[in-house]
């Protein structure tokens, strides 16, 4: 409890001093520590050694963010894709 009172109490020097309100800094915060675990992530699927269920349930998002997400990183991925199969049996 010590550490999140020391939190709690940065967090309100931020707020004094930089003119935004708690909730902007802890977004900031989120968005942050959010993309640094992404990029971890990332780059473990870069070396095949996560698959994207392990790593969506990680982060506890969903499979189309994820891959929405490796669009706008532009990340070479391959996804499965039903129909185009369904197609070619026919």
């Amino acid at each position: 409890m010590k550490g999140l009172q020391e939190i709690k109490s940065e967090i309100d020097q931020l707020v004094s001093t930089n003119g935004k309100t708690e909730l902007e800094v802890v977004d900031a915060l989120h968005k942050y520590y959010f993309n640094k675990a992404v990029t971890a992530e990332i780059k473990l699927y870069k070396k095949k050694k996560k698959k994207v269920a392990q790593i969506t349930k990680d982060l506890k998002i969903s499979h189309r963010r994820f891959y929405k997400i490796l669009e706008d990183k532009k990340v070479e991925f391959t996804k499965y894709n039903k129909s185009k199969e369904e197609e070619n049996e026919q």
